[in-house]
Parts: C-alpha cells; sequence; structure tokens
C-alpha cells in the first residue's frame, strides 16, 4: 500500500469508481490508496496455493476466492483485496453486486518487500476486527517460510510458523492442510 493516499471519497463514491478501474485500490475510512503491482514469484505462489486450495476444499462447503473480490471490514471502513481467501458456507456480500465480500474464515498474502510490514502489521489489525475470520496465513515469496495466526477461543491470535519443503499448514477452520513443497514448487531453488 502507498504510504499516502491518492484521494479521499466516500464508500459509494470509491465502489463506484472501482467497478470501473483499470487498477485496483485499497479504501480506508475515507481514504483510497493505489495497490502495488506483483512479481512473479508472488503471482506464482497464488496460482499454486489457489490450485491446491481448490483440489483440496472439492467437494466441501468452502471455496477459495482471488485477488479480484474485495472483502470488506465494516469495523474500519476499509475495502482491500487480499491474495487469497476462503469462505465457507454461503458466501454474503456488502451489497447486491456481489462484488465484496463480508464474511471470509482464512485470508492469505504473499508478502513482498514493499507490502510486509503493513500485511504483518496495519493490515492484520484490520483483519483480525473481521467477525468471521478464523485463520491468517503470510507466506513468504524468497524461501518456503509461513506465519500462521490462528484465532483462540478468548479472541486472541496464536502463530505458528512453518519452514521448509517439508512442513505443512492445517488450516482446521477450512478442513484441509497445504504442503509447502506444492505452494513452492515453482520456485527457482534457493542459491547458496
Amino acid at each position: 500500500m502507498a504510504s499516502q493516499p491518492v484521494a479521499r471519497m466516500t464508500e459509494e463514491e470509491y465502489l463506484a469508481l472501482e467497478r470501473k478501474a483499470e487498477y485496483r485500490s485499497e479504501y480506508i475510512d475515507g481514504e483510497v490508496y493505489a495497490m502495488a503491482g506483483a512479481s512473479w514469484k508472488h503471482d506464482q505462489i497464488v496460482q499454486d496455493l489457489g490450485l491446491s486450495l481448490r483440489s483440496k476444499l472439492r467437494g466441501t462447503r468452502c471455496r477459495t476466492f482471488g485477488d479480484n473480490v474485495r472483502v470488506r471490514i465494516p469495523q474500519t471502513r476499509m475495502y482491500t483485496y487480499p491474495d487469497l481467501g476462503i469462505v465457507c458456507g454461503p458466501p454474503q456480500f456488502a451489497d447486491d453486486q456481489k462484488g465484496t465480500l463480508v464474511n471470509p474464515i482464512v485470508l492469505i498474502e504473499v508478502l513482498s518487500d514493499s507490502t510486509r510490514n503493513y500485511d504483518q502489521g496495519d493490515k492484520f489489525a484490520h483483519y483480525r476486527r473481521l467477525e468471521s475470520l478464523r485463520e491468517y496465513v503470510m507466506l513468504e515469496q524468497d524461501a518456503p517460510h509461513v506465519e500462521h495466526y490462528t484465532r483462540q477461543a478468548d479472541g486472541s491470535w496464536l502463530l505458528r510458523e512453518y519452514d521448509g519443503l517439508d512442513a505443512r499448514v492445517t488450516l482446521a477452520s477450512a478442513g484441509c492442510e497445504l504442503a509447502l513443497a506444492e505452494i513452492y514448487e515453482n520456485l527457482e531453488p534457493p542459491t547458496a
């Protein structure tokens, strides 16, 4: 996310503009921020993860969604585009356009140098306000490393970290497991 907003507008103005825009923007409490583009590695991880999740969730009540679906956090008046997410049961939308989801249970971001601090800090603070959210996953681009946060019964968040291609991450709320070897299969091996 850019450090400075590019415009100030109402939610209605933002949504009208966003539905016609060639480039996506994030909206936080009246301010619009341009979103950064993604790298080749970022895109490969998102695609491999999406394919893996889609096959694991086939036949269940859970579905994946990609970065073309907005998520709204009503408590902080935020609209954003996570890299990937999971919704279980009927998707709930902010309006009849069905482009803004309000009930994801898992949100996933691939970290980059330009978004790392934001994804781990302010963006996660917004995400934690979503009542439906049970798990937040952040993946490194350059090495098989995952930070996996799980909401606990008391509302706190538990962090588990996974390293290496042999690691597996359990997404309990969606009833599936992710093998890091599948997620990172199309990346070049790390250089020594």
